[in-house]
């Protein structure tokens, strides 16, 4: 058992969703395919990654296969301490990584690298009104996209949940890096600065 406060937090949202229904999760995707293909930004070429829905995430694959044909579909591999982003479709070889969770059976080292993407969603265990996400706690995502907090880069980054997610408030670390959008089943939140 742990007393950090974040750790503590990510678990009791993380049973929050998991205690969500099944016909609540599904009906959840396909109200969430919708706001990820209506964002200002969701018509951009190029490659666009999601993520393997597991441990109660919110499912992917109802936006996936609404995907415009300029976009391709990509799925992040572990490389190193970063992460990677392999092209994959329904079908295609798949293998765990460390943590038990599926990715492309490609070498990491010739996935793409972050810079090369165009649009990734990731998956949230929490978020505040204000925009403000909790992942994890492993720092994946903030390591790959840091190159973010120095300059306006591409790609454009979306964190999705479902609404029963949401407290009231998430501190800020000087490692996180910011979203552009938060997108639940129920709204689309435009996250303000983080130095705001």
């Amino acid at each position: 058992m742990t007393d950090d406060p974040r750790q503590l937090l990510r678990q009791r949202l993380r049973q929050r969703r998991r205690d969500l229904p099944a016909a609540e999760r599904i009906a959840a995707a396909e109200t969430l395919a919708l706001h990820l293909l209506t964002l200002p930004f969701a018509e951009v070429s190029g490659h666009v990654a999601g993520y393997w829905a597991m441990d109660g995430e919110i499912a992917l694959h109802r936006w996936q296969m609404q995907l415009p044909p300029q976009q391709t579909y990509c799925l992040p591999v572990l490389h190193g301490k970063l992460l990677r982003f392999a092209p994959w479709r329904p079908g295609q070889a798949l293998v765990s990584n460390r943590y038990g969770i599926p990715e492309p059976d490609v070498d990491p080292a010739q996935a793409l690298r972050p810079e090369e993407m165009a649009l990734v969603v990731a998956p949230l265990v929490g978020f505040d009104p204000h925009g403000r996400r909790l992942g994890m706690g492993g720092g994946w995502y903030d390591r790959s996209f840091a190159f973010r907090q120095r300059q306006a880069a591409p790609p454009w980054l979306v964190g999705v949940g479902f609404s029963a997610q949401q407290v009231p408030s998430l501190p800020v670390e000087d490692w996180d890096v910011a979203v552009d959008a938060i997108c639940t089943e129920q709204a689309t939140l435009y996250p303000e600065p983080l130095n705001a």
